[in-house]
């Protein structure tokens, strides 16, 4: 949202957003009629496609170089239209060996996506992290981490944040109390 806002000086537009965080973004950027799927794609599309007779053309997806889901596709099966315009790229980083050594004693790494987590597997290749939790905001995002040597992994029930950060006081370890 912060980049397409940027980029456009535009404010008239309805913003379809997919969960909290990005709806109040486009709030924060000045879009005043602003909805949240508070889900994943499909909910969007829904979202999206009950209000289709309000559009008078095609719906402008501003996404990644690679979406998380495809939201064209799930607009052209409900017979909306629309244009999907790659405005940003998510790229991997390769901590330095010592910065991730030290990143693997946390308590939990929290994932929003599959592409994150492909990533994670890639950098725990010959590392063992068996007390960090992998708290992950869906069973797809868990899914690139079967083979990853981490602690137990948990997924949101919902697609939501606050749904995720709900994980992390879950299944958290006990506190030691002071004596």
């Amino acid at each position: 949202m912060r980049i397409f806002a940027q980029l456009s000086e535009t404010r008239a537009l309805p913003v379809f957003a997919v969960g909290a965080a990005c709806a109040q973004a486009a709030r924060a950027a000045g879009f005043r009629q602003v909805l949240s799927a508070d889900g994943d794609v499909a909910a969007l599309a829904a979202g999206i496609a009950s209000r289709a007779e309000e559009f008078r053309g095609p719906v402008l997806h501003p996404a990644a170089t690679e979406p998380a889901g495809d939201l064209a596709g799930a607009l052209a099966q409900a017979g909306v239209q629309a244009r999907t315009l790659p405005i940003y790229e998510t790229v991997p980083v390769t901590p330095p060996a010592a910065a991730l050594d030290q990143a693997l004693k946390a308590e939990a790494a929290l994932l929003y996506s599959p592409k994150a987590a492909r990533q994670l597997a890639v950098l725990m290749r010959g590392r063992q992290a068996p007390a960090l939790r992998a708290l992950c905001l869906s069973k797809a995002v868990a899914k690139p981490l079967a083979r990853a040597r981490i602690g137990p992994r948990a997924f949101a029930p919902v697609p939501l944040e606050s749904t995720l950060l709900n994980l992390i006081d879950r299944a958290a370890p006990p506190v030691a109390e002071a004596s």
